[in-house]
């Protein structure tokens, strides 16, 4: 008897007809709208009456939302491993890391060389497996920089690229009987996935046996390999539970071609197997969860209680060791190395995370949806990391209002390409990759800043996960104080789970790319300055100027479609300075989020130095103290963004963030070790606030630099109400005890004046 204590999952095995290719479809939705947790197909490439299955796993993709799906199982032979690494990848990636990988030697072998394809022994066809492994394997490791060499005489890589990686670490099941197969799947698989009709009495365990003993020799624990099993059409929930609890079993996949059995398999027998393991299990006192071998246990971190974990959240969570875990070790510009990444597939996940936070308040924690921040500050070392990815629904409440409930993890190329069919828009960043969570809770400097504002002054309510691990949802009229703080100081107050905004109507705009010689840097600023200041509200934008200045690549949006308006509101811009080169083009604004989208890996690496500033204007004073910095060559990119205009129209009091009077923001990136940071303080006294997103130091300094008195204090007596132990304190923490201490030094002052 034997039960490793894996989550109960079940599945179904549909016929990839091709006489009848939408009821096919229609069945694998269905069973995700009945519950079930995967669908399956068999691959038959040379079986004219099938449709191919890694299309219709990809048309799938496209039609479900939750569930996840597999080959049942894809033959290799005919299936490239190289290139079925990359696709099954890039499903991956596109369906947010639904995809598993069954796989299969081959069999049917008449068939496979009349496609043309060698025909191999028994014993060739199991290397070929093992082979395909490394190569597939070896394809997903973007952590390893060289070039791969894999594979052996039969599949074989040599000097090809890495990537693209998986949303997640994509399990390879391997479909097996034969003893040398079932070796190959303890040393290497994550699964074992025979069929039940085909089984003699005695072969699971038999299998069982021979997969933990190779698992045990290559140094794994023998829980790594989940146990599957395509059952029968009539299997029934006492046998079920029998080969849960007896033979190992925690996948079932039901072949059904029909909805009422699938209805009937998801409604009456799933439930009342999981009642009856769990029950079991309890009494028994059975180990459950995800297992790790040697080799990941020991890259643990101390002081993180790895086993203590709610199931739903140990199933996703990536810890050093694991596959998938180097997509944690780079942001946007800052490297990082977590102790343990939390994967929270829901609401109720997140506010287990945040408990699970709660209980290691010793420990950094980072809150990270796409990564993309100049500060980094999503990613940690040796600390916790809530990664909220999976909350990326985007869904339109009302079409009319414009208002739209989006979850954290998307990102805002996603939210602009969604909102285009209804001509709608929510201004949100100068990159379409930055997801939504970081950015909402910032304050949001986008193409439309001047004519619609920033980000948060569009967002109507916030739903939160605070440090208790309650939901708030926190609106103008329900918990304002909170709704207040979200809005410009969000990173300290908890997870934001979900955000509702009031989208604009856009439709046509023009995005203009200005390239200057700049003989003159102080002039250039100034007399940007002024242009941006006198400009119609339509146009906004920024300029980048690269180490030591003479040159600028400016970027301008005009929110119109008429081409001479469009250049007449442009022309004061080219005037500034001499031109090098120049396009305006007319676009949408999904079009221009995608234009500013890549997706390249994220390799930052080490700490970044970045520091930003507000400041009202480009007077003549400001622009020679920024043309100092820029001449002297210590930055080696500096950013102007246009601010002002509808982000003025807001009360400064109105949101945490509070530089409404500023016109301009400046950001500017330098080297470690240079002359940079000091040539940054010169220029402090001429600037009054910032944009926290872009800022690297840290420190109690900073965050009063960040808000005005008023905002601090308002801001540390919310802390304290809602965040009193800190357990949100990496991203520029709001020290709720500090107004306190000051009191008390005051206090203690006064008293001894007065002896």
């Amino acid at each position: 008897m034997v039960d490793y204590g894996h989550p109960l999952r079940f599945g179904s095995f549909i016929t990839p007809s091709a006489t009848a290719p939408q009821r096919v479809v229609d069945l694998a939705v269905r069973s995700e709208e009945v519950g079930l947790d995967l669908v399956t197909f068999q691959d038959h490439p040379y079986q004219p009456a099938f449709l191919d299955t890694w299309t219709l796993l990809s048309w799938v993709a496209a039609r479900t939302e939750r569930i996840h799906l597999s080959g049942n199982v894809l033959n290799v032979p005919l299936r490239i491993p190289s290139v079925l690494a990359s696709s099954a990848a890039s499903l991956d990636l596109l369906s947010a890391g639904r995809v598993e990988l069954g796989l299969g030697a081959g069999g049917f072998w008449d068939a496979i060389a009349a496609m043309g394809l060698p025909r191999l022994t028994a014993g060739e066809s199991v290397t070929a497996l093992s082979e395909a492994i490394d190569v597939i394997r070896g394809r997903w490791d973007t952590a390893d920089r060289s070039v791969l060499r894999a594979g052996g005489d039969l599949h074989r890589v040599d000097g090809a690229k890495r990537g693209p990686a998986p949303a997640h670490a994509i399990p390879i099941w391997v479909g097996a009987r034969g003893p040398r197969m079932l070796r190959l799947i303890g040393t290497k698989g994550d699964g074992w996935l025979p069929s039940l009709p085909w089984l003699q009495p005695g072969d699971l365990a038999r299998g069982h046996a021979i997969i933990d003993g190779a698992a045990s020799a290559a140094g794994r624990d023998p829980r790594e390999v989940v146990r599957l099993l395509n059952i029968g059409a009539d299997t029934g929930v006492d046998e079920l539970v029998a080969l849960a609890l007896e033979d190992g079993i925690s996948t079932f996949i039901l072949p059904a071609d029909d909805a009422a059995t699938l209805e009937r398999f998801a409604a009456e027998v799933a439930p009342a197997v999981r009642e009856q393991v769990g029950a079991a299990r309890a009494e028994r006192g059975t180990t459950t969860g995800r297992a790790r071998g040697a080799v990941a246990l020991a890259k643990r971190r101390p002081g993180i209680e790895y086993d203590g974990l709610p199931d739903g959240l140990a199933e996703t969570a990536v810890e050093p060791g694991d596959q998938g875990y180097a997509r944690y070790t780079s942001s946007y510009l800052r490297g990082g190395a977590p102790g343990l990444v939390l994967r929270p597939q829901d609401v109720a996940e997140v506010q287990a995370a945040v408990r699970f936070a709660g209980r290691h308040r010793d420990l950094p924690l980072g809150i990270f949806s796409a990564g993309h921040g100049l500060s980094g500050r999503s990613l940690n070392h040796d600390g916790l990391v809530i990664d909220v990815g999976a909350l990326r629904s985007i869904e339109v409440l009302d079409e009319a209002a414009g208002l739209v409930r989006i979850g954290p993890g998307a990102r805002w190329v996603e939210v602009a390409e969604a909102l285009a069919p209804l001509g709608l828009a929510i201004t949100s960043g100068d990159y379409g990759g930055v997801g939504v969570g970081g950015l909402a809770t910032a304050g949001g400097v986008g193409w439309f800043a001047r004519e619609h504002g920033l980000t948060i002054d569009h967002l109507r309510a916030v739903e939160v996960v605070l440090a208790d691990g309650s939901v708030v949802r926190a609106t103008a009229t329900q918990h304002p104080d909170l709704f207040w703080a979200m809005r410009g100081a969000g990173a300290n107050f908890g997870v934001a789970v979900a955000f509702e905004f009031a989208a604009a109507r856009v439709g046509t705009v023009a995005f203009a790319q200005l390239a200057f010689d700049v003989p003159d840097t102080a002039a250039f600023l100034e007399g940007w300055g002024a242009a941006m200041e006198a400009a119609d509200r339509s146009v906004t934008g920024e300029i980048v100027l690269g180490r030591g200045g003479r040159s600028a690549q400016a970027m301008l949006v005009v929110d119109h479609d008429d081409p001479d308006t469009v250049l007449e509101r442009l022309q004061p811009f080219a005037a500034i300075a001499p031109l090098v080169d120049s396009s305006v083009a007319l676009t949408t604004y999904d079009g221009l989020m995608r234009a500013m989208v890549s997706d390249a890996p994220q390799q930052g690496r080490g700490e970044p130095r970045s520091h930003s500033g507000n400041v009202d204007h480009l007077s003549p004073v400001v622009a020679r103290a920024l043309a100092t910095l820029i001449d002297s060559g210590s930055s080696y990119f500096f950013s102007l963004r246009a601010l002002g205009g509808a982000v003025a129209d807001v009360p400064a009091d109105a949101t945490a963030y509070a530089g409404r009077s500023a016109g301009f923001n400046v950001a500017a990136f330098g080297s470690p070790g240079t002359d940079f940071d000091a040539r940054w303080r010169e220029l402090l006294p001429l600037m009054d606030g910032m944009y926290l997103s872009f800022e690297s130091d840290t420190g109690p300094e900073v965050v009063a630099r960040a808000f005005p008195p008023a905002h601090l204090a308002r801001l540390r007596g919310l802390k304290r109400r809602f965040d009193p132990d800190g357990l949100f304190r990496d991203n520029f923490f709001i020290d709720p005890a500090e107004e306190h201490q000051h009191e008390h030094a005051a206090a203690d002052a006064d008293a001894a004046w007065a002896s």
